[in-house]
């Protein structure tokens, strides 16, 4: 996959996840997936 094609995926299911969720929703969810990502990180690296 290249990477516009990525940059577009990521942003199609953001939306999707976002539907039907209320703003405080939304923002933990945001809170979440940045944390998985940073921690995941931290992983790859250390490994």
């Amino acid at each position: 996959m290249d990477y516009c094609s990525f940059v577009s995926f990521i942003s199609f299911l953001a939306c999707n996840i976002s539907n039907d969720k209320s703003s405080d929703e939304i923002a933990i969810l945001s809170v979440f997936f940045t944390q998985l990502g940073d921690t995941l990180a931290t992983i790859a690296t250390l490994k």
